[in-house]
């Protein structure tokens, strides 16, 4: 891992922050994508690239001017958004956007970034249990979970397209993880979850690929 090439979405701040300071401590050179920097990023060691909106039209386009012609070991998809919606009270532009950033960016980013994946990379996305169908035992959350099931079938589509170049997909959910995106209530730490993720990533092999792992090894029903 030490003279691997990491790509990390939303990296400016909870788990992608995490993963980058995670992969920096590591040796890896890494590229921290995010539509705002922050302080903490800037000071990760890793290179930023600002200004990368994955429901952006121009994404591919800003993507091969930031990278280049460099290539990639690990891409770990992890910018999201986390909304609530009641039924009877359902915001379909709170949906929509969801779907776009979640399931749409993810498999952006992941199309727009193929040519620079070699034979033997791995793509990590950042996913959740409440994508699953066979484990929604509360409701609720409509755009969140359609979004992040619709994450999940993306990432097995790819596993299976992928594998015959040698690519291999993890489908991760991270954790109840203390984020701003939870309010900060969460079960363990972004560090604790980072390092749980890089392991799971480090233990992905083309014979495991497209399993729907949690953060700590668990294999997680559909």
């Amino acid at each position: 891992m030490k003279n691997a090439t990491v790509v990390i979405t939303g990296a400016n701040r909870g788990i992608g922050l995490a993963l980058v300071e995670q992969y920096v401590a590591r040796g890896a050179t890494v590229f921290g994508l995010c539509r705002n920097s922050s302080s903490e990023l800037d000071a990760s060691g890793a290179q930023v690239v600002a200004g990368i909106d994955v429901t952006s039209e121009e994404l591919g386009e800003n993507l091969d001017s930031a990278l280049r012609d460099q290539g990639i070991d690990v891409l770990i998809n992890n910018a999201g958004m986390l909304a609530s919606e009641a039924l009877g009270e359902l915001d379909c532009d709170t949906i929509r956007q969801q779907f776009e950033i979640n399931a749409m960016g993810s498999l952006r980013v992941t199309e727009a970034l193929l040519p620079h994946l070699a034979a033997g990379a791995k793509i990590g996305l950042i996913t959740s249990r409440m994508g699953s169908i066979a484990d929604n035992g509360s409701g609720g959350y409509y755009g969140y979970r359609m979004s992040k099931a619709a994450l999940n079938a993306a990432g097995m589509s790819l596993a299976r397209d992928l594998k015959p170049q040698g690519i291999a997909v993890a489908i991760l959910h991270p954790g109840f993880v203390q984020t701003r995106m939870v309010g900060f209530s969460g079960d363990i730490s972004t560090t604790t979850c980072a390092a749980r993720l890089v392991q799971r990533m480090d233990e992905l092999t083309l014979e495991s690929s497209g399993t729907f792992w949690h953060s700590n090894g668990e294999v997680l029903p559909w």
